[in-house]
């Protein structure tokens, strides 16, 4: 039996990540700041289906934000490294768009931060299965998300704890970046929906 199905058998969530990424699978350029978060290559190209065309991806806009808990990295969080800038609360504003517990991977210890609508931002510092652990725990029944970036993806798909995969395929190459599947082993996936519209490819794939 998969994974996923000893979970729903013991009424935990699945693990599911979102990505978008170009078409050579990066889904961040090189040189990623405040002012960038992306890196300037890449702009916001990456995300112009969302923001720009939202109503023809309202489903996907609202799965990525439809789970009882979700785990990011730093990097997702912010441009900034080291030591936080207090001040700093994400790239979203005062309300962001996950309304629930969010669990952030970082190796610099912080206090909780409560937002509007219900996301609070948990910083962890003893790794992924802390963060994973904690977040199942949050959830409860409902599925968890693994927003990103690609780093973090990765480490948990390298684990074996994505149970699926839903790529936002952008048509242009950024050559160079954050890659996903880098240093990943081989992974059977089943395809189980593709949606084309001339902004993006959504490809969700199941192991």
């Amino acid at each position: 039996m998969s994974s996923g199905g000893r979970r729903r058998r013991t009424g935990m969530g699945i693990v599911k990540a979102d990505l978008a990424v170009s078409l050579d699978g990066y889904s961040a350029g090189h040189d990623q700041s405040l002012e960038h978060p992306f890196g300037p290559l890449a702009g916001e190209r990456l995300h112009t289906w969302m923001f720009e065309h939202g109503d023809a991806h309202q489903a996907e806009r609202d799965a990525i934000v439809g789970a009882g808990a979700y785990i990011m990295g730093r990097n997702m969080f912010t441009a900034g490294r080291g030591e936080w800038d207090l001040d700093w609360t994400g790239w979203w504003g005062e309300d962001p768009p996950y309304h629930g517990p969010v669990f952030v991977l970082t190796h610099h210890p912080r206090e909780s931060v409560e937002m509007k609508g219900g996301t609070t931002f948990h910083f962890v510092t003893d790794g992924i299965e802390s963060a994973l652990a904690q977040a199942r725990e949050a959830a409860g029944d409902r599925e968890i998300s693994v927003t990103g970036g690609a780093t973090t993806v990765n480490e948990y798909l390298a684990a074996g704890h994505i149970d699926e995969l839903r790529l936002h395929v952008v048509p242009f190459t950024l050559g160079s970046g954050t890659r996903v599947f880098d240093g990943v082993p081989p992974i059977e996936f089943s395809s189980t929906s593709v949606r084309h519209t001339p902004e993006v490819t959504h490809v969700t794939l199941r192991r």
